[in-house]
C-alpha cells in the first residue's frame, strides 16, 4: 500500500538549544513519521517552539495557561488533511528525559499523535476513544521501528 503524499513545512522558532531539536528532527524523519500516521494526502506545517510560544498558543486557543507537548490545529480532513502541529521543545525534552527515552523517539510519538488528531482522532472524548487512539499510535510506531510509548 502506498503512503499518502505529504506537503510539509518544517519550522523551528529561535530559542536557546534549538540545535539539539533540529538534530533530533531531520526532515526525512519527520516526513516518515507523518506519512505513516496519515490515512490520506496532507498539507501540514510542523513548528517547533519554545515554552513561551507554546504557553501562549495553549492559553489563547485552549484556555489552558501552560505549555503542552503538542498542539494540533486542524483545518480540513477531506479531501486532504490540512493542519498545523506545534511541538514545544522544552516540554518534549523534559518528558523524554523523565521517560528515559531518546529525544527523537519522543518526537516520533508526538508527531504521530498530532497527525492522528489532525485526522479527527481524540483521546479526551471517552475512555474507548483514548484506548483506540493509543492502540493506533502503538501500531504506527511499531511500523516505524519505535517502541510502545505507553509501556
Amino acid at each position: 500500500m502506498a503512503l499518502p503524499d505529504l506537503s510539509l513545512s518544517l519550522q523551528f522558532a529561535r530559542f536557546d538549544g534549538v540545535s539539539e531539536h533540529r538534530a533530533a528532527l531531520p526532515r526525512a524523519f519527520v516526513v516518515r513519521c507523518l506519512r505513516h500516521a496519515l490515512a490520506r494526502d496532507a498539507e501540514l506545517t510542523v513548528r517547533i517552539v519554545d515554552a513561551d510560544e507554546g504557553r501562549t498558543l495553549n492559553r489563547d486557543y485552549r484556555e489552558k495557561d501552560y505549555a503542552t507537548n503538542v498542539l494540533t490545529f486542524d483545518y480540513a480532513i477531506e479531501p486532504m488533511v490540512m493542519a498545523d502541529l506545534v511541538l514545544c521543545a522544552p516540554v518534549i525534552a523534559a518528558e523524554a528525559k523523565q521517560l528515559k527515552k531518546p529525544l527523537a523517539a519522543h518526537y516520533a510519538h508526538l508527531l504521530v499523535h498530532g497527525a492522528l488528531h489532525a485526522q479527527g482522532w481524540d483521546h479526551e472524548t471517552s475512555e474507548a476513544d483514548a484506548e483506540a487512539m493509543e492502540a493506533r499510535e502503538v501500531q504506527i510506531l511499531a511500523g516505524l521501528g519505535q517502541p510502545n510509548p505507553y509501556t
